[in-house]
């Protein structure tokens, strides 16, 4: 404890005193004058004595301060009666407030030097605050109310310890709590940015707002809102650690429900208000009407069609609409800004009638057509049987692309009922009028592969002019399982014209027809029973397909086309077969190989006994001529002979069991 803390001390301990005796002489004076006369009467006694003392040679007899006699003191005391000692105590006592640790209390400012402040907290001690902690008060003087926390009554060195700081952060988290707890608004500065939002100092405490809570609109740029002194609402408090999360988009939120209260108290349908493009979606715009959002969608904007509403709005664009509905349960508000605008179809132009020219940009494309835009918000439809006279069927999303432009003939019109339709078709004379001349039955065309089905080939012969293939009619000698087999899409075709149907905008075309039909010759080539040699092309679970020399194709049963070995034929393998049936009409040929494998055994067969019969003839002509010049002369001649006899008849019995 400092020196000058003594003194101060010490004075305010003599004050207190003087004032506790000033008191009790009020109460009992003739007591008081009593104890004043006997304290004067034994002063001049002790004066007496004293002298006598000092006047004795004999110096003093020395004594341990512990056998000191403290009794002799009592000699110029009075004792004063209990009750009175009692009360004066008491007195004295009231005179210092009763304090706690851990609380605030109201001191009074008693002196300011070396950069403390000393304070009277009206207890037995002051206490002494460094003045950095008065920064936020713009002249600190003497005699001033100040509120401090305690944190000790008395440290080691018997001081009392106070802190402004802690008391005027304690007193902020009360006025927090209390603010949280009755909605009432407080006021700080904003003194940093930190990630997620920004510290708020309110009255030495700070406070987290969070990014999402500065303003109802997103905020990007924080640093911005550094060193501003701003209005929250407590919306978040944690007593453990002393921690509070503040708003400023409550309040405003809070202002603009009131004002959004009484907008829809007051609005009507058909009402034209003033309103800020607050956000632009996909479906429509939100439109800020001063303290409401309402929403434009994007059918509302433009009479035309429009992709997206940035192609007519941009943000924060003030703009008038108009209130189509609103639901102020849901506190929602549908707006419009085509309808303050006349509908393009009651200004359209007189002259547009059935029959007349116009032109346009495709908007929309549907399966069944194209809608062309001939002015915003003016539309009509090209059906798919209106984009060319040809009777093949037109795919409009392979056909049209959005944003194409195309001129068109009004088919119909209803300006009642705003609907329109459009032929493209009919801007060329129709072709059809003229097929008899342009293409005759029967005359040689040229034409191009637009589509393949697997049934046959569409081709086109000129614009708006058309006519399948069958498959049947591709090849005189192929048949095919699929057109792909033969051409492809983008091909140039040589057809023949077969037929014309007019009525149903029809040509029946023909491939094969170009060359003479080579079945009237083939009949001769492969007749019945004729051998050939054709190669297995293809070979499935009834039998192989074989191709014939002129590239004609035929058929072999499956059991047809076993080998002499056993083993069956295998594709691409060349092997002689028999011709069976040849059909004309039906342009059917089978053939076998097993037939020709068993006529091949029964030809050699028959060679064989050919050869046999023609041996014994010659043997028995030989034996003959031989026997006529034999002379019968000796028994040994004729013995020869009949060995010879006996040899040719062993043959013949020989050759007669071989025939059998």
């Amino acid at each position: 404890m400092t020196e000058e803390n003594k003194n101060t001390q010490e004075e305010a301990t003599q004050e207190t005193a003087d004032k506790a005796v000033e008191k009790t002489q009020a109460k009992d004076p003739e007591n008081t004058t009593q104890s004043q006369e006997s304290t004067s009467e034994e002063e001049k006694d002790k004066q007496t004595e004293s002298s006598e003392q000092t006047a004795q040679s004999e110096p003093a007899e020395e004594v341990a301060h512990d056998d000191f006699d403290w009794s002799i003191q009592k000699t110029q005391t009075h004792a004063y009666k209990p009750e009175v000692y009692d009360e004066m105590l008491s007195d004295y006592d009231s005179t210092f407030s009763d304090i706690s640790e851990f609380e605030v209390v109201q001191g009074k400012v008693v002196t300011i030097r070396d950069g403390d402040v000393i304070l009277d907290i009206n207890y037995k001690s002051n206490g002494v605050i460094s003045l950095s902690e008065f920064r936020e008060v713009d002249e600190l003087k003497v005699g001033d109310p100040v509120d401090v926390y305690v944190e000790r009554k008395e440290d080691e060195n018997g001081q009392l310890v106070l802190s402004r700081r802690k008391a005027r952060l304690l007193k902020t988290w009360e006025a927090l709590t209390d603010s949280y707890h009755n909605d009432t608004i407080v006021k700080g500065t904003i003194v940093s940015k930190t990630k997620g939002g920004l510290i708020a100092d309110v009255n030495g405490l700070e406070t987290f707002l969070p990014g999402s809570q500065i303003d109802i609109k997103p905020i990007i740029d924080y640093d911005s809102y550094v060193g501003k002194t701003m209005e929250f609402k407590v919306v978040k408090i944690n007593e453990a650690i002393k921690n509070a999360v503040v708003s400023h988009k409550a309040l405003i939120e809070s202002d603009l429900a009131e004002q959004r209260d009484q907008i829809i108290a007051s609005l009507e349908k058909g009402q034209v208000l003033e309103g800020v493009v607050k956000n632009l979606t996909d479906f429509g715009a939100f439109m800020d009407l001063g303290g409401i959002d309402g929403l434009l969608y994007i059918t509302d904007i433009s009479w035309g069609r429009i992709g997206h509403p940035s192609e007519v709005l941009e943000l924060n664009q003030k703009i008038n609409v108009v209130v189509l509905d609103f639901d102020e349960n849901k506190k929602r508000i549908s707006l419009g800004l085509k309808q303050l605008q006349p509908h393009p179809w009651d200004v359209l132009d007189e002259e547009i009638k059935e029959g007349s020219k116009v032109k346009g940009t495709i908007v929309n494309i549907e399966d069944y057509g194209a809608f062309l835009e001939i002015v915003p918000g003016v539309e009509g439809l090209i059906h798919v049987s209106e984009v060319s006279w040809s009777n093949q069927p037109v795919n409009a999303r392979e056909f049209f692309d959005l944003g194409q432009e195309h001129e068109a003939i009004v088919v119909t019109i209803d300006r009642e009922d705003r609907k329109m339709s459009l032929s493209l078709k009919q801007l060329s004379a129709d072709p059809w009028n003229e097929i008899d001349q342009k293409f005759p039955i029967g005359s040689h065309q040229t034409g191009v592969v637009q589509n393949l089905t697997p049934y046959g080939v569409f081709v086109e012969l000129g614009e708006g002019i058309g006519g399948m293939v069958h498959i049947s009619d591709l090849s005189w000698t192929k048949r095919y399982s699929h057109p792909s087999e033969f051409t492809s899409v983008g091909d140039d075709l040589d057809v023949v014209i077969l037929e014309i149907d007019k009525e149903d905008r029809k040509l029946t075309l023909g491939h094969k027809q170009i060359e003479e039909n080579p079945w009237d010759t083939f009949e001769k080539v492969f007749p019945v029973g004729s051998y050939h040699d054709a190669t297995l092309i293809r070979i499935h679970d009834r039998g192989a397909i074989v191709q014939m020399p002129y590239g004609l194709e035929a058929f072999a049963p499956i059991k047809h086309i076993r080998k002499e070995d056993g083993s069956m034929g295998q594709v691409d393998e060349t092997m002689t077969f028999k011709v069976l049936e040849f059909n004309r009409d039906d342009k059917r040929i089978l053939v076998s190989h097993l037939r020709y494998l068993e006529d091949i055994q029964r030809e050699s067969v028959e060679k064989v006994k050919s050869e046999r019969k023609k041996q014994q003839a010659e043997t028995k002509r030989s034996l003959k001529q031989q026997q006529g010049k034999i002379e019968r002369t000796t028994l040994g001649d004729l013995s020869s002979l009949a060995q010879l006899r006996d040899q040719l008849s062993g043959e013949g019995a020989s050759a007669a069991s071989e025939e059998e």
